[in-house]
């Protein structure tokens, strides 16, 4: 059995500024850093076999300071990507609470396809091994709702480098 551990990148500059991110870069805040310095401390005497990050900056940096006590590698996937929320990318949250949903955004469906597709990479380039994952937060939610066999409504919101364990 491969175990998950599954995490969000820690805080950035436009999480603390409630901008809409997707699939962009992304920046570490100052608070992120610390976020991403403190669970890599709380999870330095843990072993594991690798480490796997989305390929967005954000998660990267996050990742590289959690395999640092461990002198391990990231490896990177597009797979753990951040949902892509088309023309909402960049805009403020709040003001996107009553707006009409543009077709450029990833489908429900799409984004738990490519969960499923993120899973079974997982379970078969690392079988019967401990890897720890750095995502953002709605692509874990889809990962969880699917290995749960879930709706994403029923998935509670992931923290800035919060930890979920799963057994695939």
């Amino acid at each position: 059995m491969t175990t998950l551990y599954l995490v969000r990148h820690g805080e950035t500059v436009d999480n603390a500024r409630q901008i809409m991110q997707g699939q962009t870069q992304g920046e570490l805040s100052e608070a992120g850093y610390e976020q991403a310095r403190q669970l890599a401390e709380q999870l330095s005497g843990e072993h594991f076999d690798a480490f796997v990050s989305s390929d967005l900056k954000r998660a990267i940096d996050t990742c590289t300071l959690l395999a640092a006590p461990h002198a391990m590698p990231i490896d990177t996937t597009a797979l753990l990507r951040e949902r892509d929320w088309g023309s909402f990318t960049g805009r403020y949250i709040p003001d996107l609470k009553n707006e009409t949903w543009p077709d450029d955004i990833e489908s429900l469906n799409e984004l738990q396809a490519r969960a499923r597709r993120f899973l079974r990479y997982i379970k078969k380039t690392y079988p019967n091994q401990r890897v720890l994952a750095v995502g953002h937060g709605i692509i874990n939610k889809a990962i969880q709702a699917v290995h749960y066999g879930k709706r994403m409504q029923q998935v509670e919101r992931m923290s800035n480098c919060e930890i979920r364990v799963l057994e695939l």
